[in-house]
């Protein structure tokens, strides 16, 4: 049954998207092959391993199954399906629901799924729920179309119904000084070190002091500029994004961006991770918030960014 009001939960790329991935995948895996007809037994080790991870990967790939939820006032229909396999469907009646929660995903705090617990004891679990920044109100009609009540979801720092959103953890102030601990960690273990080589060599070569003092420099360098490593966070309002981080004091800051201060506003998708959002000055400096996720989950931050700072559309690339 398909209305307007049906709601569908979908995972798993599409074949064409499978076979893109598996191809170029497979493409770099090919650059090893060469190592096969050699008699270097690195480079022929390098080659059979790289093979195996290629083929390993690419199965994974075309075999992970597409799974769609879509759910109705009267029941949820579930299909699941593999490239090379028939699809498998299995229907669940409204009736046939005990429990229903939204869970977060422990290393995602932005991501959430729908979990049922059945009258018979089977437990089940939806894919992810697509609308990262409406998590709330989608979970909220998908109780309303079943007739189930539901429990208090885990905070979203990402919904919409927000009075601020914040993209990335909180920044911490001991994050600057877990940094430079680390560093004087670091520069004692290496003093320990060059001082063992030097009672060992008492005439070290020339490289062998240049080097050591390099290491010096630039642990010097990564020591000053530790409050870089601890992060930052933006924080979406209505009307402003407040970027904080910390200073090079290591105290807390923070700088206010508004519609008036932004050039153009866009989804950075880098070759490999997570996508974020670019913002592009009028100073001519560009900002990238923290990682969110996927492009469509992303997308839908921006969109929800958009919304709040009132930004003109010819501003908006997509």
């Amino acid at each position: 049954m398909n209305t307007s009001t049906d709601i569908r939960l979908r995972e798993g790329a599409s074949i064409a998207g499978r076979l893109v991935m598996s191809g170029c995948v497979s493409v770099v895996a090919l650059f090893f092959t060469p190592g096969l007809f050699t008699h270097d037994t690195l480079r022929l080790v390098i080659s059979v391993v790289a093979l195996l991870v290629g083929a390993r990967v690419v199965a994974g790939i075309m075999m992970a199954p597409a799974v769609v939820w879509i759910i109705t006032p009267d029941e949820i229909l579930i299909g699941q399906e593999r490239p090379f396999g028939k699809l498998r469907t299995r229907i669940v009646a409204k009736g046939d629901i005990a429990e229903l929660q939204v869970r977060g995903d422990r290393g995602h705090p932005e991501r959430f799924a729908i979990f049922l617990r059945l009258a018979s004891g089977d437990q089940l679990t939806s894919p992810r729920i697509a609308e990262i920044t409406h998590t709330n109100e989608t979970s909220r009609r998908i109780a309303e179309l079943l007739g189930t009540s539901l429990s208090v979801p885990p905070a979203n720092p990402l919904d919409a119904t927000n009075a601020e959103i914040r993209i990335g953890e909180p920044v911490r102030k001991s994050g600057r000084e877990e940094v430079r601990m680390g560093i004087l960690v670091f520069a004692s273990l290496y003093t320990i070190l060059y001082a063992y080589m030097l009672w060992k060599d008492p005439s070290p070569s020339l490289p062998t002091v240049i080097l050591p003092l390099i290491g010096y420099v630039v642990a010097l360098l990564l020591f000053q500029s530790a409050h870089r490593f601890a992060g930052e966070s933006w924080i979406v309002r209505h009307g402003e994004i407040l970027i904080e981080r910390i200073s090079r004091s290591g105290e807390l800051s923070a700088d206010a961006i508004t519609d008036r201060d932004i050039e153009s506003i866009f989804v950075n998708q880098p070759d490999e991770g997570s996508c974020s959002v670019a913002v592009n000055l009028r100073s001519g400096k560009t900002m990238h918030s923290p990682d969110i996720g996927t492009e469509t989950e992303t997308q839908a931050v921006s969109d929800e960014i958009v919304r709040r700072l009132g930004i003109a559309p010819e501003k908006v690339r997509r």
